[in-house]
């Protein structure tokens, strides 16, 4: 039985007369940590949008699990977390409110304590009780990363995930994904650190401009 979790194959997108993809192929296999390079406005945020169903490509086509991907299916939605540069939370639920919603809702065992323990590693205790709006830009990044943890995933789509994280906590990222793919969760990411992609990547994907 094949590992393999994502096919992408072929991938053409267009916005106006500007090509952003332009016959882009990619194969993630479960516990693999799949880097996505390239200057800014090549495409990768745009590819990790295609691959997750918030974007269509023109041409191509993206299968998970061996079948043509449909955002709208319980498989997927159950499956696949993502982190993409829109981020955006409910502006009415508190930080712990948000993260207990996202764990209840995708079915994670003991969600409390996993919430609990997330909020604890990713150093948002202070902030638990606060609404999205009062946050700083590095604590809500914080929030997004949190959100994809908390519930169960085979894979995780990240846009930047380095962004808004000091040393340490770059440190603990790297740490982290480390962590995911020895559970066999598959990770792609779009990054512009360098020492990350040396650090936890399997394999890099450069995406020309």
């Amino acid at each position: 039985m094949s590992d393999s979790l994502l096919e992408v194959y072929d991938l053409h997108k267009q916005f106006g007369d500007h090509t952003v993809l332009n016959g882009v192929s990619l194969r993630v296999d479960k516990g693999e940590i799949v880097a996505l390079v390239g200057p800014n406005r090549s495409g990768k945020s745009t590819l990790l949008s295609c691959i997750v169903g918030a974007d269509h490509a023109d041409r191509g086509s993206v299968c998970f699990r061996g079948e043509q991907l449909n955002e709208t299916s319980s498989m997927v939605r159950s499956s696949i977390a993502a982190l993409l540069d829109d981020l955006d939370f409910f502006p009415d639920l508190s930080v712990l409110e948000h993260l207990l919603l996202y764990a209840w809702s995708h079915g994670q065992p003991s969600a409390e304590e996993v919430v609990e323990n997330i909020i604890d590693e990713l150093e948002l205790t202070s902030a638990k009780e606060q609404l999205p709006a009062t946050l700083s830009s590095g604590q809500k990044h914080r929030l997004g990363l949190a959100s994809c943890l908390v519930r169960p995933r085979d894979m995780i789509l990240l846009d930047e995930p380095e962004q808004r994280l000091d040393r340490v906590g770059r440190l603990w990222l790297a740490r982290r994904l480390e962590s995911e793919r020895r559970s066999g969760v598959a990770v792609v990411m779009a990054t512009h650190d360098p020492a990350l992609v040396d650090k936890v990547a399997d394999r890099v994907l450069e995406i020309p401009q």
